[in-house]
């Protein structure tokens, strides 16, 4: 039987010993993305053009940890008086976040079945990161967060791939990294590390399995 040029170059290729995941859009939905904030500028009447233009000046910053959530917030939204108190924007900003728990469930069956290490590679704001770390009891089973707020680099600079890869002691070519961005999946690739670019549920269980990371669960038509 020829085999295909795929099955002979996973026969060559170092086993898989570790995971980079992003979190918004594989783990959980996106924390605090456009259609996020345009749900608070709906729910809460604000001028949803100014304060886009306000958040795109400063997401940067905040996502690097040079900001706190306080500080944000009073540049995007209370820099003027409002109707509103912080705390009910705040409560709100984290509501945004919600689970996919099939994708989590995957990751801790593959975490179980290989013994393979779990790194967090993501942009996060330090207040958003904690409660989306603790809501979703993430620490369970991600042994380290290379999160934006507390490395002070951001996708897509490849240095935060390259710390993690230094955190997590395993060369790039036993990494497998799961992401919805094309950009950063481009990026990590640039530095030898293999990697699945998430749409849904199904096919990057599928894609897993073409490398070698099969779980015994059935076929799943569920996004996420």
């Amino acid at each position: 039987m020829i085999q295909s040029t795929k099955e002979m170059m996973l026969k060559k290729a170092p086993a898989l010993t570790c995971l980079f995941l992003d979190v918004g859009g594989v783990l959980l939905t996106n924390g605090w993305d456009h259609h996020a904030r345009r749900r608070a500028a709906m729910n809460f009447k604000l001028d949803l053009a100014e304060m886009e233009e306000r958040h795109h000046l400063t997401d940067d910053t905040y996502e690097e940890g040079k900001l706190t959530l306080e500080e944000y917030l009073g540049r995007v939204v209370f820099y003027q008086k409002r109707s509103f108190t912080r705390a009910q924007f705040q409560r709100f900003m984290f509501a945004q976040s919600k689970p996919y728990p099939k994708m989590i469930a995957l990751v801790r069956r593959l975490q179980a079945k290989y013994r393979l290490r779990i790194v967090v590679v993501s942009n996060e704001g330090r207040e958003l990161n904690f409660h989306r770390i603790r809501t979703f009891k993430l620490d369970g089973f991600v042994d380290s967060f290379v999160s934006s707020c507390f490395v002070h680099l951001r996708k897509p600079d490849a240095d935060i791939f390259r710390l993690a890869l230094d955190i997590a002691q395993v060369p790039a070519q036993r990494v497998m990294y799961i992401e919805n961005t094309p950009m950063f999946i481009q990026i990590a690739e640039g530095l030898g590390i293999r990697s699945i670019l998430h749409t849904d549920y199904r096919s990057t269980r599928a894609q897993l399995a073409s490398f070698g990371l099969r779980t015994d669960e059935g076929a799943s038509n569920e996004g996420g």
